[in-house]
């Protein structure tokens, strides 16, 4: 079985590892010279523990990984690492995970609106899964695929829509069947939740889609369940550090106070070098509100100030945060943000010749372990179909590995 990732990839840590360590160490280094770069430290930990988590509370559900959400070569690599599958949405996409040696039974080509040349392509590849959700796009595709596609929208807060959803995808089997087409694949979409602190955990998602799934598409109806998860990987796994690289300040009635350090009226612009034409286009694409954390803990009495954050290119769209009560800053200090890994990397550019913060990947030696586990695990089904081997590993969420044909390689029937 190929690797697809290898101990070179990623900075080895110690358990009890926290990205906040790691981001430390590189900033007291940096410190020591003038290129403080804008900078990611990635956990794919993390991702280990999100994939265990999926597999334990959506045991019937092979994960085909939103590539969309976060294209990182560390990601694609681990998860794939992981036995996951990949949903691409374009040429580009499907040339990213081929190029590390994905095979195409694990890709599915999950755009609605596709290039023709791309469909070519795609066929050339060797990858067979497709949506599509109109006649055009079907007829466009040329012939059927055993798909029911439906998604319920990116960062679903209702666990109810997947009950709904589900349902409505029997009723598109039945009909299937009524024309003599058995359909094989069912792909219940994503919109899974990322963080601890979403609105819907995961595990309620989890809870309402097992009943769904055991009512309408019972165990032995020959029907394999996909899932696109994006966000559900990544968001919490990838942490950003800026630097203040300029400040402004602004007093909002026009004229500063003789004592400047406690003018209540003092309004400070804080310019790091990262902003939403780069990593925080999180908040345009995403709708997210970034909310930074200060390297350096204040002392009690500092007063604060209300005070607003921008990204290096000056233009006025280029803001990050704004109504913040903060302590005076200084050029150079560090601020950090947490949950940084959804739409944030993927669509970062060089706007203005600004370059694109780096990453730095990080890997929990229990965590190395684990996936050294389930890639034995893996090679036992690409060897004997099925096999349900326990293998505690005494890490996290691990338990055992019940390893069975629902997470073999897909193929088209």
């Amino acid at each position: 079985m190929p690797r697809y990732i290898q101990e070179s990839d990623f900075i080895m840590v110690e358990e009890g590892f926290v990205a906040r360590d790691l981001m430390e160490e590189i900033i007291n280094d940096v410190s020591q010279t003038d290129d403080r770069d804008a900078f990611f430290v990635a956990d794919l930990g993390d991702v280990v523990r999100k994939h265990m988590r999926f597999r334990k509370a959506l045991p019937r559900v092979k994960p085909f990984y939103a590539v969309k959400c976060n294209s990182s070569k560390g990601v694609v690599q681990i998860l794939a690492e992981l036995g996951a599958g990949f949903d691409c949405a374009s040429k580009a996409e499907i040339e990213l995970v081929q190029s590390i040696g994905v095979k195409p039974e694990n890709i599915i080509y999950a755009n609605p609106c596709k290039q023709i040349s791309q469909i070519k392509y795609a066929a050339r590849n060797g990858v067979q899964m497709m949506t599509f959700d109109n006649e055009v796009e079907l007829s466009k595709v040329s012939r059927s695929h055993p798909n029911a596609n439906f998604h319920v929208g990116s960062g679903c807060s209702d666990p109810k829509a997947y009950v709904q959803s589900i349902s409505d995808a029997r009723l598109v089997f039945e009909m299937a069947s009524e024309f003599g087409y058995k359909m094989r694949l069912l792909d219940i979409g994503g919109g899974f939740p990322g963080t601890d602190d979403a609105r819907t955990r995961f595990e309620e998602i989890s809870a309402v889609v097992n009943p769904a799934l055991d009512l309408y598409f019972p165990e032995g109806s020959a029907v394999e369940i996909i899932a696109e998860p994006g966000r559900y990987y990544v968001a919490s796994a990838f942490s950003l550090a800026v630097n203040i690289i300029a400040k402004k300040e602004v007093h909002l009635d026009g004229s500063g106070s003789d004592d400047e350090e406690t003018d209540p009226n003092k309004n400070i612009m804080y310019y790091v070098n990262d902003g939403v034409y780069g990593s925080f286009n999180c908040i345009f694409f995403d709708h997210a509100h970034p909310k930074p954390i200060l390297h350096k803990k204040p002392s009690p009495d500092q007063p604060l100030y209300n005070s607003s954050l921008w990204g290096p290119t000056c233009d006025g769209l280029d803001q990050i945060a704004e109504n913040l009560q903060l302590p005076e800053l200084q050029v150079g200090d560090w601020l950090l943000f947490d949950n940084m890994g959804a739409y944030t990397v993927a669509a970062s550019s060089t706007f203005n010749g600004f370059q694109q913060s780096c990453i730095h990947y990080a890997m929990p030696r229990a965590a190395w372990d684990t996936v050294q586990l389930l890639q034995k695990g893996l090679q036992q089904v690409e060897e004997r179909e099925t096999t349900c081997a326990p293998m505690s590993c005494g890490w996290e969420i691990s338990d055992s590995l019940c390893l069975t044909p629902t997470f073999a390689p897909a193929r088209i029937i």
